[in-house]
């Protein structure tokens, strides 16, 4: 079995960091982390993730080439994910489409905190395309840039769990962080919080295994 992870954003440091991540998550999966270095440094908004989309694209033949079995789109807009599904040889999965169809599982209503508010309207349509607008409650903005969220830190961590708990108290059953880099930040938060906490990065991983798995079968 072999999943690539594809960067929408230029930035190797969050390519690195989410590969760790779903590495540690199928211990038995080879997991390849590639970058698309031809989009900008974030993804913030639609306009960042429209300049990626061409991009992404243009590493499916390589995809291919490499034979994998799946394909993650490691940016919680799950940028370009209609475009790469139709052209792609394999099944295609974003961690943001990964990560609410697992806390709606979980039942009750779920919410999202995510980056900055530019990215709200990019989730919502998500939320709404993928059924889950009656069990999502809100997507809520951190206020953090993407870049800042990677690199963490305390007042990054702080912040994080301040809104998270928010998020929580106004009665949502799980809360999905909605950007990949809060992946590493997942173990940390957790311990803040009784909430259940799903990370995308995660979700893509196991489910787009099994997506695999189900196309071999």
């Amino acid at each position: 079995m072999r999943l690539l992870f594809l960067n929408p954003n230029s930035t190797q440091a969050m390519t690195d960091s989410m590969v760790e991540v779903a590495r540690n998550a199928l211990p038995g999966t080879e997991l390849l982390g590639w970058t698309n270095h031809d989009g900008p440094a974030a993804i913030q908004g639609p306009e960042d993730g429209a300049a990626a989309v061409a991009g992404l694209m243009a590493l499916l033949p390589k995809a291919q080439a490499a034979a994998v079995d799946a394909i993650v789109i490691g940016c919680f807009d799950d940028t370009g994910l209609d475009r790469l599904r139709d052209a792609a040889h394999c099944p295609v999965i974003g961690i943001g489409q990964a990560a609410m169809a697992l806390a709606a599982l979980h039942g009750g209503r779920f919410g999202i905190v995510t980056t900055l508010d530019v990215s709200v309207p990019v989730i919502r349509a998500n939320v709404a395309a993928y059924g889950h607008a009656d069990a999502c409650m809100g997507v809520v903005a951190s206020g953090i840039p993407v870049l800042e969220v990677e690199k963490g830190g305390p007042q990054v961590r702080d912040r994080l769990s301040r809104v998270i708990a928010d998020t929580a108290r106004g009665g949502a059953r799980a809360i999905v962080l909605g950007c990949a880099g809060m992946s590493a930040l997942r173990p940390e938060l957790g311990r803040d919080t009784d909430a259940v906490l799903v990370d995308g990065v995660v979700a893509a991983a196991h489910l787009a295994q099994v997506m695999a798995l189900t196309i071999r079968d």
